[in-house]
């Protein structure tokens, strides 16, 4: 795991991240399995069913890409595209939080998660 103090929403906070880029499509991009006709019910794949991410997913957030070796990651598109990190609000650290696991397919909807 990785980490890196940022400002989010204007309040420090803690990017946390489990550090496989080589895994990382970007929220928008990971592919899903639709559940229902309903266009928010699908999981996306899990890590095993699906080989390496592209290393461009083609998305960029506030200008800034999927980082590209390791002195970029961390950066805009890991805090707001990336489907693997977490961010958590300064102060909050000793509450209970976890990475996204994508060892599974993991539900769009928390209800069934």
């Amino acid at each position: 795991m990785i980490a890196s103090i940022i400002q989010w929403f204007s309040k420090e906070s803690i990017l946390l991240c489990d550090a496989r880029c080589n895994k990382a499509w970007g929220i928008e991009n990971r592919p899903r399995r639709q559940l229902s006709l309903e266009e928010d019910d699908f999981v996306y794949f899990s890590d095993d069913e699906l080989g390496d991410a592209p290393e461009d997913p083609g998305t960029t957030e506030k200008g800034q890409s999927k980082p590209t070796n390791v002195n970029e990651r961390l950066n805009q598109w890991c805090c707001w595209e990336c489907e693997r990190s977490f961010t958590v609000l300064h102060g909050q650290e000793n509450k209970h939080f976890a990475l996204p696991d994508l060892s599974k397919p993991r539900p769009n909807y928390l209800s069934r998660r």
